[in-house]
């Protein structure tokens, strides 16, 4: 019994030592770890009166469904937040600005559809983003100024056909990357990033790979082992932007620590898959001409040959009739000088 009350009264302390120190009602607020834990106390939004020195906040299993603009302006030295398990659609602009520290975020199973660009700029520390169990089909070009030093980061069990190269490019410190449980579309669009993918595994990333969905011929096949030929209807071009833009981007990366971003709208027109141009019917006027003229030429050449023959042949008439009349006759008489030989080899 004794040990009971002291724990109670172990508690109480700990208690109104929180209450001074600003914890806000429901959470428990850890000052050796710097930990304020709100989790499992059915929040709605953020809970007010954070304790300003908190750099680990864990929010999930709420019903937290909108954050305002100014929720962490009391906390700005937070580096891992967790807000998993709420109700999370989406993120007003400048929502985590003021979280310059921030390391890790952790967004797992919300109801996020989409998230916008730039929605987190100025987390330069930022580490770990995890999106992973949302209801995502859509992702910016990037995910804002300054966030360049995310190593992990995670959008399986999602929704996503497509994803774009640029977004992935502007990550150059990632080292692991998680795309399963998501419709992957392997088509054109996903060709840039079957390149990118190739060249990050080749890095030594970490990643666990992209299967397709969609279409039927690629259903359940690993991307990376889909072979180049199966992408023969997507334009030349289309490829050649790609593995321009790639050598392009890895130089960026070699020579600046600064990554220059695309414009918006630049990698969706190189990523849209145009169909395949048809090839133009054959004119039938210009084939019934080449064969005119083809005959033509060759009329010409066989009646070139043969006046050629006929020629050759009443020379030869000619040359015979005029060594019959004129040369033979005077073989057959001969001169005496020339019987005189023949008359000689007789005797």
């Amino acid at each position: 019994m004794k040990d009971k009350n002291d724990i109670f009264f172990s508690v109480n302390i700990v208690f109104t030592i929180h209450m001074a120190h600003g914890c806000p009602q429901k959470c428990l607020c850890h000052m050796a770890s710097k930990t304020t834990d709100c989790k499992n106390r059915g929040f709605t939004e953020i809970p007010a009166h954070l304790p300003p020195e908190t750099q680990i906040l864990q929010l999930q299993n709420n019903r937290i469904w909108r954050i305002n603009q100014n929720a962490f302006t009391g906390t700005p030295l937070l580096k891992i937040l967790d807000l998993s398990n709420n109700s999370l659609s989406s993120f007003a602009p400048g929502t985590f600005q003021k979280l310059r520290y921030l390391q890790v975020l952790n967004l797992t199973r919300n109801l996020i559809h989409y998230i916008e660009n730039k929605t987190f700029s100025f987390l330069p520390h930022l580490k770990e983003l995890d999106l992973s169990s949302n209801s995502i089909v859509r992702l910016p070009e990037t995910f804002g100024n300054s966030t360049g030093n995310i190593t992990l980061l995670s959008v399986k069990h999602n929704k996503l056909q497509k994803m774009g190269r640029v977004l992935l490019e502007s990550l150059p410190n990632l080292k692991v990357v998680l795309f399963k449980d998501n419709p992957w579309l392997c088509n054109c669009n996903v060709f840039g990033l079957k390149l990118w993918l190739e060249s990050f595994l080749y890095r030594g990333g970490i990643s666990d790979g992209i299967i397709c969905a969609t279409p039927g011929i690629r259903k359940g096949k690993d991307l990376l082992k889909v072979p180049y030929e199966l992408f023969g209807a997507c334009p030349l071009m289309t490829a050649h932007a790609h593995l321009a833009t790639t050598h392009h981007h890895s130089f960026e990366h070699r020579s600046s620590p600064k990554h220059s971003h695309h414009n918006e709208h630049g990698e969706n027109s190189r990523l849209s898959c145009e169909p395949k141009p048809k090839p133009k019917p054959v004119s039938l006027r210009r084939a019934i001409a080449t064969v005119v003229i083809t005959g033509v030429v060759c009329g010409i050449v066989c009646l070139m040959m043969l006046a050629a023959a006929v020629y050759g042949c009443a020379y030869a008439a000619i040359t015979a009739k005029y060594h019959r009349e004129h040369l033979a006759p005077a073989r057959q008489h001969g001169t005496p000088e020339e019987k005189e030989p023949f008359e000689r080899c007789l005797a």
